[in-house]
Formats: structure tokens, sequence, C-alpha cells
């Protein structure tokens, strides 16, 4: 590959930096009634949703101490068959917990390409100058490689092959693993964070890309997330990313 191979171009790289550099607003500041509306579209879409924990200033609202993941998991364990497209039980649980934060269950309808927030803003800048068709994206809060860019695509399903599908624990196929640094394969069994999601130190989940963009097939953009991924990687002077919102909607 040549010394340009993985790069965005300048101007566009320009405008990944000044977007990087922006802060996102808390969803505390969303107007009344679009967090009901932002997650109502999500299950007309046919993405099942559950709820979720938010946060309690910098912890979580859950009873566990030293919850690891503050804000970013389910509140019940039954969440994969609690999942729900249901319109009236999705108003009931937003209406009834105005704080809580919801999750989608992944590997039945959706799948979810999850990459550090930089590579990700590279990767959506080139897929998107290539013509290729992006589905839903959304922006997970945090610094450094907390910080991360959710691509939503179409479900592989159950594969034949039990080796053909990666579980999110990993970055990827442990046979793969140096060739895919960064990279979550959310699918069957897993679940993620859906805009508009609040978390600890007002930071957020947010939508760069809504539901009205049709799911693609995620093996359309898997070789550009995975270069952006690798050259992310190899970037020892990275500074810490900021999230908010990029190009083209």
């Amino acid at each position: 590959m040549g010394s340009e191979s993985g790069r965005v171009k300048r101007g566009e790289q320009s405008r990944i930096s000044q977007w990087l550099r922006r802060r996102q607003k808390p969803i505390a500041e969303d107007p009344a009634g679009e967090r009901e509306a932002l997650l109502l579209a999500v299950a007309a879409a046919g993405l099942p949703l559950a709820p979720a924990a938010h946060p309690a200033g910098y912890r979580c609202s859950c009873d566990r101490i030293g919850c690891p993941t503050p804000a970013r998991h389910p509140v019940s364990f039954a969440w994969q068959t609690q999942s729900t497209t249901d319109r009236a039980q999705i108003e009931r649980w937003a209406r009834n917990e105005p704080r809580a934060n919801f999750i989608t269950a992944t590997g039945m309808v959706h799948d979810v390409l999850d990459v550090p927030l930089e590579a990700g803003a590279a990767a959506l800048a080139r897929l998107l100058e290539a013509g290729i068709k992006v589905g839903p994206v959304a922006e997970s809060g945090g610094t450094g490689d907390q910080a991360r860019m959710l691509f939503f695509t179409a479900t592989r399903g159950t594969p034949e092959d039990e080796d053909e599908w990666w579980p999110c624990a990993l970055d990827c196929h442990p046979e793969t693993m140096d060739e895919h640094p960064g990279l979550r394969w959310h699918c069957r069994g897993s679940y993620v964070l859906v805009p508009p999601a609040a978390l600890p130190g007002d930071l957020a989940v947010t939508w760069i890309r809504g539901m009205e963009h049709p799911l693609p097939d995620p093996l359309t953009l898997l070789e550009t997330l995975t270069d952006a991924c690798a050259s992310y990687a190899d970037t020892s002077d990275r500074a810490p990313a900021t999230v908010a919102w990029p190009l083209g909607r």
C-alpha cells in the first residue's frame, strides 16, 4: 500500500478535525419529546429496544458498587426476551422512566460495527466519498479509545458456519486479531445503546446519521472500517477524541 493508503484527503481531514474538537450537548438539553420520538423511530425500523441504566452523577443508576459499564447496560437480565418494537410498551417505558437509556438487541434485525471514533470518522468520509451506501451511524462519548462510532447494518443472521460470526466480546475473530484492531462486531447475543442516551460526565450517545437511512450489508463497510482501524492503531501521537457531528447527513 502507498503512503496515502488509509488516509482521507486534506480537506476532509480538516473537516473531521473540526468536528472532533466540538463538544456534544448533554441529553438534558434536547427539546421535550425528542427522546421518545427518536426511540419510536428506531422501533419503527424494526430494531428491538429494552430499558437500560442511566447516569446518577458520575455513577450508574444500578445498585452495583463500582459498576464497570455505568449507564451502558440493560436494567434486566432478561433483556433479550424483553426487547420489543411495540410502540405502546416503549412509550410506557420512556414515560415511566424519563431518565432511562435504551439498548437495542443486535443479531435479530441488525448488527453494529463498533470502531474507535477517529477511525470511524475517517472511514465515514471515505465511504461517503466513494458513494457507498452507509446506514445509520451513532457516536458514543468518551476520551481516547472509549470514544466510539457505531455503524448500524443489516444482520448476517445465523451463518451455517459458526466461525463466520464474531462475538462483540472480542475485537475480532481470534485468528485475525492483528488484522482488525479496534473493531467490534455486535451481532447475536449482544446489544448497544441507542441514541439519545446519556453517559456519566455529561457525555452522550447521539445520531450522526439517523434511522431514515436503510441498513446496509455489513460486508460493504467492513474493508474500509478495518483499514481505518489499522491506521488509527498505527498512529502513536493521536490526541484524545471528543464527540460531535461531521460530514454529510
